[in-house]
């Protein structure tokens, strides 16, 4: 009696575990990776993104010409290929651009131009590379001392007043273009921009803000002449491409928080 007992207390047990294995499994997030691109990147970077569905991820780009793209197609400036980039990674999703830059715009001319399209304040991300036309234009480096820090405070209050929604790019390097080697003066360029880019990224380390360092890229501009553009000052789609493999991390990070 006790070993029949026994062979039915296991032949249940045994029918108990067969119908816990054939239940569905628990529902999972789907995620994707992100993998910078492996033909120019000796250690990509992976980030796991979660995968939502239909929703929508607003991007707010500000600065100047090398914001706006000149000399390159519109879907070859940065920030189209970053939005390309961010719906490659979840196609479910839409990202909406909106840039404000324009040639020559100096720290100045960015404040201006925000107040004046007053865009709205509930932006998912925002970048923000400005810089060089001060240098250009010989501006004070005190001026870029004052409005740098307006800027970025404008960007933060566009992104729904949070800091992890923005990313600030360094001022590429144009003296290592063919017109910054005409300009003869090719060292006070580097010299300046690197002034500029060190005051840029100690105010964001100091206050937690996101600073994608893009300017080496751009100092490879005379060995590798695919990087600039065909006007001989600006970075080429190529260029643009591999900034893009520093922001992308960062940009889906912040939108995906």
């Amino acid at each position: 009696m006790e070993k029949q007992l026994k062979i039915i207390v296991a032949y249940f047990l045994l029918l108990f575990i067969v119908s816990c294995s054939s239940e569905s499994p628990i529902p999972r997030t789907t995620s994707t990776p992100i993998v910078t691109n492996p033909t120019t990147t000796t250690n990509p970077v992976v980030v796991t993104v979660p995968q939502t569905q239909n929703q929508t991820f607003s991007y707010l780009a500000l600065g100047d010409s090398y914001t706006i793209g000149q000399s390159v197609c519109e879907n070859c400036r940065f920030p189209e290929q970053l939005k390309k980039s961010l719906s490659n990674l979840n196609p479910n999703n839409n990202y909406p651009l909106k840039v404000i830059a324009q040639t020559g715009w100096t720290t100045t001319t960015l404040i201006s131009a925000i107040d004046l399209q007053n865009p709205a304040s509930n932006y998912d991300l925002v970048t923000l590379l400005i810089g060089v036309n001060n240098q250009y234009q010989n501006r004070s480096f005190s001026l870029y001392e004052k409005e740098f820090p307006e800027l970025v405070t404008k960007a933060i209050a566009l992104a729904k007043e949070d800091k992890a929604n923005i990313i600030v790019i360094s001022i590429p390097d144009y003296a290592y273009t063919p017109y910054g080697q005409g300009s003869g003066i090719q060292s006070k360029i580097s010299m300046e921009i690197d002034e500029y880019n060190a005051f840029a990224k100690k105010y964001c380390t100091d206050n937690t803000i996101e600073f994608v360092n893009i300017t080496d890229i751009t100092r490879q501009g005379l060995t590798n002449t695919n990087h600039v553009a065909q006007d001989g000052l600006h970075p080429s789609e190529l260029a643009y491409s591999l900034f893009i493999e520093r922001i992308l991390p960062k940009a889906a990070i912040a939108i995906q928080k």
